[in-house]
C-alpha cells in the first residue's frame, strides 16, 4: 500500500506538523477553500496572505475543527485526524487560535486571566478558588515575562491598551502550551510600537511553538516573515521567501499591486 502524502513528506527531510491535502470547502456553491494542499512545518513561523475571500479564515476553521472540509485531510502530526475531532478535542491536542478581536476577561486581572486558562483547568473559574503549585505560578511568571505584561499583572485586563489585550490572549492561549498557534490579524488596531513589539513575540515563540500568522499589513508581514504562503480563490497561489513572493507576477497582479 502507498504511503499517504503526508507520510511520505515527513520522512524526505521535512518536519511537518499541520497537514492539509486537497481540501476543499463549498458554501452554496461558492468554493471556499479549492483543493488546497499546505504544511507547515514543526517551529516553523508561516505567514499566509491574500485577498479578501481567498480562504485564509476558512483554512483555520477547518483546522480548528469550527469547519468540515468537503473532501482531503487534515493531520496534526502523522496521525491525528482533525476531521473527526470536535473543536474542544482539537484544541486539547495541542491547536490554539487567536481570533482578531481579543477575548480576554476583562472584570479580572491580567494574573487571574492567565490563570484561567491554564490548561489543567477543567472548570474555568475552580482556579480562583484553588491555590496555584509553585510550578503553576512559575508558568504565569514565565508567560507574563514572554508577552511582556509583568508590571501589568494585577491590573485589571478591561484597563490594557488594545496590543496589550492581543498579547495577554496570546498569553492565554500559551498557557495550554499549544504546539501550533493561528494568530489572526495580530496588529489590527495597534499603535506602530505595540507592532513591533508584536513582531517581536510572535518571532520569539517559533521554534518552540508553530506560528500561522494571517495577516493584511504587508511591512509587519515583511517584518517577521521567512516562509509566506498566497492565498487566492481557495488554493495557494505562491508560496516561498518573502522577497520572491513579493516579485511574483501573479501575487502583484491578484494581491499586492491592488
Amino acid at each position: 500500500m502507498d504511503k499517504p502524502e503526508h507520510a511520505a513528506k515527513a520522512t524526505a527531510g521535512h518536519r511537518p506538523i499541520l497537514y492539509l491535502e486537497n481540501v476543499s470547502v463549498s458554501f452554496d456553491g461558492f468554493k471556499a477553500l479549492n483543493d488546497l494542499t499546505i504544511y507547515i512545518d514543526e517551529g516553523e513561523l508561516r505567514c499566509i496572505i491574500g485577498p479578501n475571500g481567498a480562504g485564509k479564515t476558512t483554512m483555520m476553521d477547518v483546522i480548528t475543527g469550527k469547519t468540515r472540509p468537503d473532501q482531503g485531510s487534515v493531520y496534526f502530526g502523522q496521525t491525528l485526524d482533525l476531521t473527526k475531532l470536535d473543536e474542544y478535542q482539537i484544541a486539547h491536542a495541542g491547536i490554539g487560535r487567536k481570533f482578531q478581536k481579543p477575548t480576554v476577561f476583562p472584570a479580572h486581572t491580567v494574573f487571574e486571566n492567565l490563570e484561567l486558562a491554564m490548561h489543567t483547568n477543567k472548570n474555568t473559574w475552580h482556579t480562583l478558588f484553588t491555590r496555584l503549585t509553585a510550578e503553576q505560578t512559575a508558568s504565569i511568571d514565565e508567560v507574563l515575562e514572554t508577552v511582556a505584561l509583568k508590571d501589568q499583572k494585577s491590573q485589571q485586563a478591561a484597563y490594557l491598551s488594545h496590543g496589550q489585550k492581543q498579547w495577554l490572549e496570546i498569553g492565554m492561549l500559551l498557557m495550554q502550551n499549544p504546539r501550533v498557534l493561528l494568530v489572526d490579524e495580530p496588529v489590527a488596531g495597534m499603535t506602530h510600537q505595540e507592532s513591533e513589539r508584536t513582531a517581536e513575540l510572535l518571532t520569539s515563540l517559533a521554534g518552540k511553538h508553530s506560528v500561522v500568522v494571517v495577516e493584511h499589513d504587508m511591512d509587519f508581514i515583511r517584518s517577521i516573515a521567512k516562509k509566506v504562503t498566497v492565498l487566492h480563490e481557495g488554493s495557494v497561489l505562491a508560496e516561498g521567501p518573502m522577497e520572491k513572493v513579493q516579485n511574483d507576477a501573479k501575487v502583484i497582479e491578484v494581491y499586492l499591486g491592488e
